[in-house]
C-alpha cells in the first residue's frame, strides 16, 4: 500500500507555512503524514526531516512544494534525493516542477531528464542562497561604513563614573552597587573601568 506524505520547510519560526500547506491540502495528504520543519534549509539536521525519512518505505509518495523547500545545499540536496529514491525507493513530486515526478518517465531518458532538472535547480538554490549571504555582508559593511551601529545600544557611562571607579577600588562600594545604581551590566563595568584605567595613565 502507498502511504503519501508532504514536507514542508520554512526558514525561521516567523515566517509562514501557509502556501505550501494549501498545496498539500490540494494533493489530499493527510494531516499526520505532512511534517514541517521551522529552520535553515543549509544541511538535513532537522527533527522532523529526520521523523519523516524514518518512516518511509518502499513505494510511498513524497510531495514538496518546490525543490528548496527540500534543502538549500547542492550537494546535499542530490545525496537526498538519491537516499529518498535509490536507497529507500521512494517517488517524489516537486509540486512546483512538474518535470520533478520521478512517478513520470521511469524509463531511462525520462530518468536522465529529471536528474538534469534536479541538478540544475539544485544549483540555482544554492547559488541564490550564497548571493543572498553576500548581499546581506555587503550591506551590514556599508552600514557600518556609514556609521550604523548593530546590536542593542549600550548603556551610557554616568559622568561620575570616575568617582564609582575611586571608591570600587578601594572598597567603598561594591560591584553590585555600581550596577544597580548605573544599568550597567557586569561585562560593560569591567570594560569600562579598564578603558578608565588606560585614559589615566595617558
Amino acid at each position: 500500500m502507498t502511504n503519501i506524505y508532504g514536507y514542508v520547510r520554512v526558514s525561521s519560526m516567523d515566517q509562514n507555512e501557509d502556501r505550501q500547506l494549501i498545496a498539500m491540502s490540494e494533493k489530499n495528504i493527510p494531516q499526520k503524514n505532512i511534517y514541517i520543519d521551522k529552520q535553515s534549509g543549509k544541511d538535513f539536521e532537522r527533527p522532523q526531516y529526520k521523523r519523516l525519512v524514518k518512516r518511509l518505505k518502499q513505494g510511498d509518495l513524497l510531495y514538496i512544494l518546490s525543490i528548496d523547500r527540500l534543502g538549500r545545499n547542492y550537494e546535499e540536496i542530490q545525496r537526498q534525493w538519491r537516499v529518498l529514491t535509490k536507497d529507500i525507493g521512494i517517488d517524489i513530486c516537486v509540486i512546483d516542477m512538474p518535470l520533478l515526478d520521478t512517478r513520470n518517465g521511469k524509463d531511462l531518458m525520462g530518468t536522465f531528464i529529471a536528474d538534469l532538472v534536479l541538478q540544475i535547480l539544485s544549483f540555482v538554490a544554492q547559488s541564490e542562497r550564497e548571493n543572498i549571504k553576500k548581499r546581506q555582508a555587503e550591506g551590514i559593511a556599508a552600514a557600518k561604513a556609514k556609521g550604523v551601529k548593530f546590536g542593542r545600544p549600550e548603556i551610557p557611562v554616568p559622568r561620575e563614573f570616575g568617582k564609582y571607579v575611586s571608591k570600587w577600588e578601594v572598597g567603598k562600594i561594591t560591584t553590585s552597587d555600581i550596577l544597580r545604581e548605573t544599568g550597567l551590566t557586569k561585562s560593560t563595568f569591567y570594560r569600562k573601568v579598564r578603558e578608565y584605567n588606560l585614559t589615566k595613565k595617558k
